[in-house]
């Protein structure tokens, strides 16, 4: 069934009182992909519209969505079957599918799209799935569970280069997977995310076990600084010039902000009840920090450093995702079902402390994730 604008504007009158016809309130011209978990299903969203065109069936339950700008398609990953399908965009239905490994987690594009790599926990592997043929071709073995991982994108000194955390050992594999070189990097304790700095000339690595950001120098091989958190590092999110690291996690309540370039911790600020997933949109600058107890959002101005508003969701929240003109917030709650859309522009007007959600839509069973693809 088509879904046009104008089905979108009474949702759009009780939503925002009025305020339809001001810049940004036509909504975003692209789709938003969200995996249910629960109920193993890719709802499709109209972002035009705010309303469900679609559920994708699947035979699994996909935890992980990823998408490529130059490519339309979106994978999903289920971790538990292990499989990776392919869904045409433009098409709106599954395509092939492929099997990693058991538990497998942590998808990501090569540096050249042209594959996709994911870590199998169960058999200990690195796996490259190869978009053309859809089978896997590489499978490293680890020499350890694997946590976390992270590819290095950009014309970077790292370039093409992954980095994986390993369970136990407080190693991190570095391995060029282009040329298939690897060494381990020693820094001890429990590891968990990695990410590499936007220059590719270090590694930002989270020790969990005595709550520090380790910055390990690849330039010079060697440890640079172990950083000390207020809280335990459990969720990682990098603006965009990748100037500034913010995290969050168990301990306090609290949003740590990290400079990667100048390895110093910038400030802690409390920042909800037990803060969690975190998402970042650029003009304006603002951090959204998913509180999964308090059933809220709190949005932080990452210029002053300071929490701007507070915005009741729906139960649950546990993903976000931010369009690609940084025009609308999507909240993932997962104990109601649903997606909350925040309007970004809109929020800095706020003179109180409470925010409005734009609109709410219903999406599904366990909604853990989403993608957002412009049409």
């Amino acid at each position: 069934m088509a879904i046009t604008r104008r089905a979108f504007l009474p949702v759009c009158g009780a939503a925002l009182a009025g305020a339809c016809g001001e810049r940004g309130t036509a909504g975003f011209t692209g789709l938003a992909f969200v995996a249910n978990q629960a109920g193993k299903a890719i709802a499709v969203v109209d972002l035009t519209a705010f309303a469900v065109m679609r559920h994708i069936p699947l035979d699994a339950a996909p935890a992980q969505l990823v998408t490529h700008a130059d490519r339309a398609t979106v994978y999903a990953l289920s971790p538990e079957a292990g499989t990776v399908h392919e869904i045409a965009a433009d098409q709106l239905r599954v395509g092939r599918q492929a099997r990693l490994g058991a538990k497998a987690h942590s998808l990501r594009f090569a540096k050249d799209a042209s594959a996709l790599w994911g870590l199998c926990a169960e058999e200990r592997l690195l796996v490259r799935l190869p978009l053309d043929g859809f089978r896997p071709d590489v499978r490293v073995t680890l020499p350890g569970s694997p946590v976390d991982m992270d590819v290095a994108l950009d014309d970077s000194f790292s370039a093409g280069h992954a980095a994986v955390s390993l369970s136990g050992t407080g190693q991190v594999l570095l391995m060029d997977l282009q040329g298939g070189s690897r060494r381990l990097i020693k820094v001890g304790g429990q590891l968990g995310k990695v990410r590499f700095r936007k220059d590719g000339r270090q590694l930002l690595i989270a020790s969990l076990d005595d709550n520090q950001v380790i910055i390990y120098d690849l330039a010079a091989d060697r440890l640079s600084v172990r950083l000390p958190l207020a809280v335990r590092p459990d969720f990682f999110c990098m603006n965009e010039d990748g100037g500034q690291l913010f995290v969050t996690g168990v301990g306090q309540d609290a949003l740590v902000t990290v400079y990667p370039y100048q390895t110093e911790v910038g400030g802690t600020v409390l920042a909800g009840r037990s803060p969690g997933f975190l998402a970042a949109s650029s003009g304006p600058d603002y951090l959204f920090i998913a509180n999964s107890k308090s059933d809220d959002v709190t949005i932080v101005n990452i210029r002053t450093q300071r929490v701007m508003a507070v915005a009741a969701v729906g139960k649950d929240p546990c993903f976000i995702a931010v369009t690609p003109d940084n025009q609308y917030a999507l909240v993932l709650n997962r104990g109601s079902g649903d997606m909350a859309v925040l309007h970004v522009w809109t929020l800095g007007a706020n003179r109180t402390r409470s925010a409005s959600m734009f609109t709410m839509v219903p999406v599904g069973s366990e909604p853990v994730s989403a993608v957002v693809r412009k049409l």
